[in-house]
């Protein structure tokens, strides 16, 4: 397929007001400015667009699910909060394409009556929040934000928030405690951020990506999405792909696009004189899989029903030289460190599993060790407010199912048994 939201990124300028004027920038905006509110809604859903965060729920229902009889303001919330390992789709989207991402969600708070869209960009995004606030301005001395937009009558505005660096803002109820100021762990749900939001007001919390697909739904009709993509996975999809590949970098196909054509068309396969030994098709925080299952399309339901989850299409693979053991303790690491503490299991559990972990790594550990992994990652997931103790836990769960022989050897060898160089590159990496 030809490339729907990365065409241009690669353009010079492609990032400013003239050049998306010059390319049908807005052109969705005013068509749908001129429909119904209710009307829109009704496309999306219609559309099929599911949710590219992580999660793949219908953009449309989100949307239709926020509260209409009620005195109090309306929000859109677009998480730009990407900080899930392996993933950097979004990045692009807003660096490269920005007057996207303000289409998508002026195009959102027409369509529930919000007067305000929010943009909660990643801490660490400095550099992408100039180019953001910099062609936000633009769009607001053009009329295409603000006061009367396009004279149609419809004021809205759209305010950048910058994050406060946690991983766990990523989760919609995390970052909504986060922009009021307070720090980013989950509300219990009920109720949902469609009901009490942002200033317990309803909202719509919708990713970069999710928000770049809705102006070409109402620009190009519904049966153009449709044609892209297989049943219930329709439209363009961002995929990263990382690791031991030739050609790392984001690459936009339908998912019908299987993960090996991904990691060996797109991505240039596995570098030199190496083979495949696993892949993470959705971030760190969803099972890995094996090289005799990536014949599958990358899409929501086939990753699902090969036991992983696409989650944020960030396609991490790994060669014959990585140490699974490794894996497991360094991924360890981040989620014990991001962990925002309000929940024991994933508290107390992710520090426990990186102890384990750190003990098998270092060649002091037991055979007793190993499965008393799965005993404590079995006591994290599902068992805390928000989805982080599931990835927390699936790590270590995944790596012992598929390569205990690893982790045996570890205790058995008191060391790692993996080919030297793979050693001599975690050391220069400066690995935990």
């Amino acid at each position: 397929m030809d490339p729907v939201l990365t065409r241009y990124v690669r353009e010079p300028n492609g990032h400013t007001l003239d050049f998306f004027l010059q390319h049908q920038g807005y052109e969705g905006l005013k068509k749908a400015l001129a429909m119904k509110p209710g009307d829109v809604i009704e496309m999306v859903k219609a559309s099929g667009l599911r949710g590219r965060g992580g999660a793949g729920f219908p953009t449309g229902l989100k949307w239709q699910f926020v509260l209409k009889d009620t005195p109090l303001p309306k929000y859109i919330a677009c998480n730009a909060d990407e900080s899930e390992p392996g993933t950097f789709k979004d990045h692009v989207l807003m660096e490269r394409n920005p007057h996207l991402v303000f289409e998508g969600c002026l195009i959102g708070c027409w369509a529930i009556g919000a007067k305000v869209a929010y943009i909660y960009i990643r801490g660490e995004f400095y550099h992408v929040q100039k180019v953001l606030e910099a062609e936000l301005a633009k769009a607001y001395d053009k009329g295409y934000v603000g006061k009367n937009i396009l004279g149609t009558g419809f004021d809205c505005d759209i305010v950048i928030h910058r994050g406060a660096g946690a991983y766990e803002a990523g989760e919609e109820t995390a970052l909504i405690e986060s922009f009021e100021g307070k720090r980013a762990q989950p509300r219990i749900k009920p109720p949902f951020p469609a009901v009490s939001g942002i200033y317990n007001c309803p909202t719509a919390v919708n990713n970069v990506e999710t928000l770049c697909n809705v102006p070409g739904i109402v620009l190009n009709g519904v049966e153009w999405y449709t044609s892209l993509g297989p049943d219930k996975n329709f439209g363009p999809k961002l995929y990263c792909v990382s690791g031991h590949v030739k050609k790392p970098g984001v690459y936009e196909a339908t998912m019908k696009t299987t993960l090996r054509e991904l990691i060996f068309d797109y991505a240039g396969g596995v570098r030199d004189g190496h083979r495949l030994k696993a892949v993470i098709p959705g971030g760190s925080s969803v099972p890995m899989l094996l090289p005799d299952q990536l014949d599958i399309p990358a899409s929501f339901d086939d990753v699902a029903k090969a036991g992983s989850m696409l989650g944020s299409a960030a396609i991490i693979v790994m060669d014959e030289t990585t140490c699974m053991v490794w894996v497991a303790k360094n991924l360890m690491y981040f989620y014990r460190h991001e962990s925002c503490g309000k929940c024991t299991p994933c508290r107390e559990g992710g520090d426990w599993l990186y102890k384990i972990l750190t003990r098998l790594e270092n060649g002091e550990g037991s055979m007793r060790d190993i499965d008393l992994i799965a005993s404590v990652a079995g006591n994290i997931a599902g068992k805390t407010l928000c989805p982080f103790g599931d990835a927390a836990a699936a790590p270590a769960l995944t790596t012992v199912k598929n390569f205990r022989s690893e982790f045996e050897d570890h205790v058995r060898e008191g060391r790692c048994t993996v080919p030297s160089d793979w050693r001599g590159w975690r050391v220069a990496a400066g690995a935990h």
